[in-house]
């Protein structure tokens, strides 16, 4: 549900927590994104960053700069007067996909666990077109919904120590991409050559909170085409 007034909660001496709803669901991010793009364009002397996330919005502030009532009342004015029409529309990214085989090892048992075909699941993965809720875990790897709920899968009983870099993974009602190698107990179903992480590049990853993604499925010769 969407609060019809944000929540406060105090997060130590120099970060406020801003909630702006109770559950995860596109509207409630879409009211977080809108929040944190105004406090961005506006640059609130005192503020030092904001880490959005699912349904809230995390502000660190230096409080010989801003105090927390002030900060607070900054907020309650942008989340009444946002302008809509500043708000950039969401950017579209195809991100091509190996399934199955060794680069998806875990499509297989996830076929299983539903009683389809393989093929089904892939046809499932790349039909829906996923909202980037949030950036986290390692630098660049983006929470994307929702899965079809005929491929909502839990995750792994055993989290793997090491997942390669581009392994595409869906757990619960999410999926995602690795950017880079890192342990994971998502269940694996394919790879990606495309680059979500580059830290010499900037910004380091080409999705932000708000995007929306599309997989697409290629033959394993293919992956070359599309690798940067």
């Amino acid at each position: 549900m969407l609060y019809e007034h944000p929540t406060y909660r105090i997060m130590g001496d120099r970060a406020l927590l801003v909630e702006l709803g109770d559950r995860i669901s596109p509207l409630v991010n879409k009211k977080v994104r809108e929040l944190f793009l105004c406090l961005k364009n506006n640059r609130v002397e005192g503020v030092v960053e904001a880490v959005p996330a699912y349904r809230s919005l995390l502000i660190v502030y230096d409080p010989l700069k801003i105090t927390l009532s002030a900060l607070k009342e900054r907020l309650k004015k942008y989340h009444t007067t946002i302008d809509r029409s500043e708000i950039p529309k969401p950017r579209t990214l195809e991100i091509p996909v190996v399934y199955g085989g060794e680069y998806g090892p875990d499509l297989d048992w996830v076929a299983e666990f539903h009683r389809v075909p393989p093929e089904e699941i892939i046809r499932l993965h790349t039909g829906t077109t996923y909202r980037v809720y949030m950036i986290g875990f390692t630098p660049g790897f983006a929470y994307m919904g929702q899965l079809p709920e005929a491929i909502a899968t839990p995750r792994r009983e055993t989290p793997r120590t090491a997942v390669p870099r581009g392994s595409v993974g869906i757990a619960q009602n999410q999926t995602g991409v690795y950017p880079v190698k890192s342990p994971g107990g998502w269940q694996i179903i394919g790879r990606t050559t495309l680059r979500l992480f580059d830290p010499e590049k900037w910004p380091p990853t080409p999705l932000e909170m708000g995007d929306l993604v599309k997989f697409l499925s290629i033959k394993e010769e293919e992956m070359t085409r599309w690798e940067v």
